[in-house]
């Protein structure tokens, strides 16, 4: 592992939100950045976040209410719009999600309340019940949307998939229903030997292997 020792591996470690954090984050917030997690979608992620106040600013600050009763003409002006990234699937994605937003705000309260009480044992089933929720959250966009706002994952990127098949913990593309929860089990084992948050192990290997 190369990364300057003990000290600036820990420097390189991301901080969970508690779940009072979850809980306090607005909807709007959660709406922002599960669309940004979209837009950076095969994107250079600098370039969508470069133009992210005009998003702000056109999509009314992501308050959910407002998105929602935007009508489809207005939408499809967006198509016009030429200081954002003019996606017809992406943008019609806020929208719906945040459709989907709200209906989880009516049974939970809010999003953040939603995301604290689920348990990060069983994350792969938020990876999965965000893809099924919401639109353009499938595959890694969901789990890297969790990263974003702070609920605590661990995310299998190709470094971590490699690390997990180096240290003879899982072997496989991580990607069936079936490879997610084995996988899932391999970090709760972990998680309760180190104390450590799913993110900072996940981030742990990553960095174990070149």
């Amino acid at each position: 592992m190369r990364t300057g020792g003990a000290d600036a591996l820990a420097a390189r470690l991301p901080q969970p939100s508690t779940d009072t954090q979850l809980r306090t984050l607005p909807d709007d917030r959660y709406l922002s950045e599960m669309s940004r997690r979209v837009f950076r979608a095969g994107l250079k992620h600098s370039l969508v976040d470069a133009k992210w106040p005009a998003f702000e600013e056109v999509f009314h600050g992501f308050e959910p209410l407002r998105i929602r009763a935007i009508p489809d003409e207005d939408l499809e002006a967006l198509m016009t719009e030429t200081r954002i990234i003019r996606h017809w699937g992406k943008i019609k994605s806020v929208r719906a999600n945040a459709t989907a937003m709200l209906e989880i705000a009516a049974a939970s309260g809010s999003m953040g309340n939603y995301l604290a009480d689920w348990p990060s044992s069983k994350i792969v089933k938020l990876w999965a019940d965000l893809s099924k929720r919401f639109q353009q959250l499938g595959g890694n966009s969901g789990p890297t949307f969790l990263r974003m706002v702070g609920k605590d994952t661990f995310l299998l990127t190709p470094d971590t998939l490699r690390a997990l098949s180096h240290w003879e913990a899982y072997e496989g593309a991580g990607k069936s229903k079936g490879d997610r929860t084995k996988i899932q089990t391999v970090f709760n084992e972990w998680q309760a030997e180190s104390q450590h948050p799913l993110c900072q192990i996940s981030r742990i290997l990553s960095l174990s292997v070149d």
